[in-house]
């Protein structure tokens, strides 16, 4: 399933479930992370049952360790957890007291899940889930200056430091005897090492990583601008180069700084693929109309056939077409593309039917 579809699938539960309120604290969440064994989570929720025992009201007890039983039994039919973590809701949702409706939801979510969660509240945890829908798309982040570099990641709203470096650059105090010039020398070469082991460094952690869709780098003004301009970075990254930022911390707050600074670079990034897709839908349906559908019964056909090679759908689509669609994609390899109406051509695509199709060959 593509990460579009299951943002858009994530989107649809979220708001499904923050709609809900339990009329006790008997709603249960249970965040299970990526690589995590599911075994342990299923001997966990047997062990909770012993504390629900304990809840005073006999109703509210019935459905505490129901729910915790059905998410047991629906986890037994997982012999390994799914590749980026799970997360299971249960709980009676039933309007009446007295009755019981218990419902189970679970989604394995587009990106890795890093937290484990187990909680019983009068409505469900989705904050982390949340985060995941702010932008699919990983940014690699460098802030450096000549003492220190940090090297991490943004997802979504998510900054994660993957490594820390030092130079070892002595500072301006020379040790007796140096000449000014000698001293230089040595610094200035010692800072060339640093900005090879910086780049070295950044092959490891970005050059194979499929989802990068760029690369800002934050320091201050001759630092940054030395690293950039030296050609240190192999091409494939130094092109992946999309903002350079003036800021003045080298550690994990310069990170921060980095990303704050940067939004405008990243909102421009995520209109930038959606005209992309657009135009290249627009300019086939001029110069191609042969290979390219926008209404209903033609785009079913042509999914049927197996003929499509790129499902656009707009977010404004009403769901149950949007899902009917997106199955028969999904059945057929063709690649689903979710856009906005935020952009001219989102908006556009829109008024045109709000779905298209770009196909493999004519039918």
């Amino acid at each position: 399933m593509g990460d579009e579809v299951k943002k858009q699938e994530l989107e649809e539960l979220i708001e499904k479930l923050s709609g809900i309120r339990g009329r006790h604290t008997e709603l249960i969440t249970v965040y299970i992370p990526a690589g995590y064994n599911v075994n342990s989570v299923q001997k966990q929720l047997e062990a909770e049952k012993s504390t629900a025992k304990n809840i005073k009201s006999t109703a509210t007890r019935k459905n505490v360790i129901d729910a915790l039983e059905k998410i047991v039994r629906f986890l037994k039919d997982f012999k390994k957890t799914p590749e980026k973590g799970m997360a299971v809701f249960c709980g009676n949702v039933s309007k009446v007291e007295g009755q019981q409706d218990l419902q189970l939801w679970s989604i394995e979510p587009p990106l890795p899940l890093k937290m484990r969660l187990y909680r019983c509240d009068k409505e469900f945890v989705l904050d982390a889930l949340k985060e995941q829908l702010e932008v699919s798309d990983v940014y690699g982040l460098l802030v450096m200056d000549r003492k220190e570099a940090t090297i991490g990641v943004l997802e979504g709203k998510r900054i994660e430091v993957l490594q820390k470096m030092t130079s070892g650059i002595p500072s301006k105090i020379r040790a007796g005897g140096q000449s000014s010039q000698r001293f230089h020398r040595i610094t200035e070469g010692l800072t060339k090492d640093f900005y090879k082991r910086i780049a070295e460094e950044m092959k490891k952690i970005f050059f194979n990583m499929k989802k990068l869709k760029g690369i800002l780098v934050g320091g201050p003004i001759p630092t940054k601008d030395e690293f950039l301009d030296g050609n240190y970075l192999v091409t494939k990254l130094q092109e992946k180069i999309i903002g350079r930022v003036d800021i003045g911390d080298a550690d994990e707050s310069g990170l921060k700084e980095l990303v704050q600074k940067s939004q405008d670079v990243l909102s421009e990034q995520e209109s930038i693929k959606e005209k992309k897709l657009l135009e290249k839908f627009f300019d086939a349906l001029g110069q191609n109309p042969d290979k390219v559908f926008y209404n209903y019964d033609d785009i079913k056909k042509a999914l049927e056939y197996g003929a499509v090679d790129i499902l656009i759908l707009s977010k404004k689509l009403k769901k149950d077409v949007s899902h009917e669609l997106t199955k028969m994609a999904e059945n057929t390899g063709a690649i689903v593309e979710i856009v906005s109406t935020e952009t001219e051509e989102g908006e556009q695509f829109y008024n045109l039917s709000g779905m298209g199709a770009l196909l493999r060959f004519k039918i």
